[in-house]
């Protein structure tokens, strides 16, 4: 395959990552619009967001055995096809349970497409440095998708309704699936296995049940019985999972990769980075719509700095990190991103955006990028040719699942706090000042400071309406401070178990890689 070819067909690629990992936060700045016309409280919009990466990382391990099983393009453009016909059918919604169903559907085609991209991305490029050019511009997509959703959806919300984050998907979907069809070459294993159907659900009952009880732990109670009856079933399940992984003659999730320390450590860093990177994306949605009251368009433009660092910072940390080593950058990135969600922390009513809030922002758009290449590029390097697709799925897995938790454990802390603090002083207010209805949407979510403010309130009453806004956003913002401290704790921890764990000398060359690697599966159990 010549050196044009291959780069268009990574074009391409980029363009179908692009798409799914946009509809990851593109819906994030329509939260505030689909909660005002479809009546959401907090749960009802976490479950738009977590719907979609629910079903997205519960599924990616499947669909990367599939890609491998029966080609990997061929999987790829199934999932764009689907994307398409599911956007349409989030379009036409009428209601949230049926914008849930469509986020749920489009999250099972995204897990078809997403595997399949970094799977493609190994077998097309075998040439090492340009292999690892070909990651980190795979990297820089991702995250800049990633930040580059808010400005897109903003830009859609000015000039039109919250349906149009769906309808833009269709033409965008069917354009990359000719072009695939066109520019990437198939590819599948030589070998494969039997198919392991009970540990894909297994795997998919595990996350499922957990993120369900989190997100609703706010509203059933952190403690309640049905909680843990939830969080047994979850950890049960995942349990039983690992147990039917090592024994399978063919699992969906070859557990014996996870002794494989460039392989488990990088995964463990890239599911640290998404949780703390979603879950800041979850907050910081309602921090400029609900605290600052942007407009889509203006939330989107204030978060740009966030996608330039990502932008930036992704191709040059793993160029940087083919120099000096994997784990020193990963640490690096690591702390950034622990020193950016501190400051974050910082933030109050009367801050400007010019300042701590500008600051967490680049610095978190840096450490997500600083961390992401280069462990990418080490999960890759861990896995043969033909575990390409499978070990695509585990990395992808990792950040989906991070993310996922991320949205579900960082937004419930939110909502617990915030509910906490300005539930008593919304039930003491006046009909006159608020309707029942204004009340329920404003115990759950700062984001309803949109419709209060715009609201008609009788002169007399307009102190006492001013007082309660302040105190939403100073709740709101209480909540944002113990989540932050959360995930700096979450980030320095995992960059020690990265600095103490993962050797800080590289393999040079393949074949010294592949001899080290079946080094560490028959030797893993010195490594821990």
């Amino acid at each position: 395959m010549s050196s044009r070819k291959r780069w268009l067909a990574l074009s391409v690629i980029c363009a179908a990552e692009l798409l799914v990992v946009l509809d990851n936060t593109v819906v994030n700045v329509a939260l505030p619009s689909l909660g005002v016309q479809l009546h959401a409280n907090i749960s009802g919009l976490q479950w738009v967001v977590d719907a979609y990466t629910l079903t997205f990382a519960g599924l990616l391990l499947a669909f990367g055995h599939l890609g491998d099983r029966y080609g990997r393009r061929t999987v790829m453009a199934v999932g764009l096809a689907g994307i398409a016909v599911m956007s349409i059918g989030g379009a036409l919604a009428a209601d949230l349970g049926q914008v849930i169903a469509a986020r749920a559907a489009m999250g099972v085609c995204a897990a078809a497409v997403f595997p399949a991209t970094l799977a493609l991305i190994i077998n097309i490029f075998d040439d090492a440095k340009e292999r690892a050019l070909a990651i980190a511009a795979w990297t820089a997509m991702a995250g800049f998708a990633i930040a580059i959703g808010p400005t897109a959806g903003g830009f859609l919300l000015e000039h039109f309704s919250w349906h149009s984050v769906f309808w833009i998907n269709v033409p965008v979907a069917l354009i990359v699936l000719v072009a695939a069809l066109m520019l990437v070459p198939e590819s599948k294993a030589s070998h494969v296995g039997k198919y392991d159907p009970l540990g894909i659900a297994l795997s998919l009952a595990a996350i499922t049940v957990m993120v369900w009880a989190i997100i609703e732990a706010p509203h059933q109670g952190w403690l309640s019985p049905i909680s843990l009856a939830a969080y047994g079933v979850a950890i049960a399940s995942l349990v039983l999972f690992v147990f039917w992984e090592l024994r399978h003659p063919s699992p969906v999730l070859d557990m014996q990769l996870f002794r494989i320390r460039r392989f488990s450590l990088p995964a463990l860093s890239i599911a640290i980075a998404y949780f703390s990177m979603f879950g800041f994306l979850f907050m910081i949605t309602q921090y400029f719509q609900g605290v600052m009251e942007l407009s889509p368009l203006q939330f989107g433009i204030h978060s740009l700095p966030f996608a330039v660092a990502i932008a930036v910072g992704a191709p040059l940390s793993t160029v940087i990190a083919q120099r000096v080593g994997t784990t020193s950058v990963i640490v690096f990135g690591l702390v950034v991103m622990s020193i950016g969600m501190f400051v974050a922390g910082q933030v109050k009513v009367e801050t400007p955006y010019v300042g701590p809030v500008l600051i967490s922002m680049v610095l978190m758009g840096l450490g997500l990028a600083i961390v992401q290449g280069p462990a990418t590029e080490s999960i890759m390097s861990s896995v043969s040719l033909d575990e390409a697709g499978a070990g695509s799925a585990v990395n992808d897995t990792t950040r989906e699942v991070g993310g996922t938790l991320g949205v579900a454990v960082l937004g419930s802390i939110v909502a617990s706090i915030y509910t906490t603090k300005v539930g008593p002083r919304i039930d003491a207010l006046p009909d006159a000042v608020m309707n029942p209805y204004q009340k329920s949407f404003a115990r759950e979510t700062v984001i309803s400071v949109i419709e209060i403010a715009k609201a008609p309130t009788n002169s007399i009453f307009a102190s006492q309406k001013a007082e309660l806004i302040y105190a939403m956003k100073a709740a709101s913002l209480e909540g944002f401070q113990l989540a932050s401290y959360i995930t700096v704790g979450a980030s320095l921890a995992c960059a020690l178990a990265v600095g103490f764990f993962l050797p800080w000398s590289r393999p040079e060359g393949d074949g010294v890689l592949l001899a080290w690697r079946s080094k560490e599966r028959t030797a893993s159990s010195t490594l821990w």
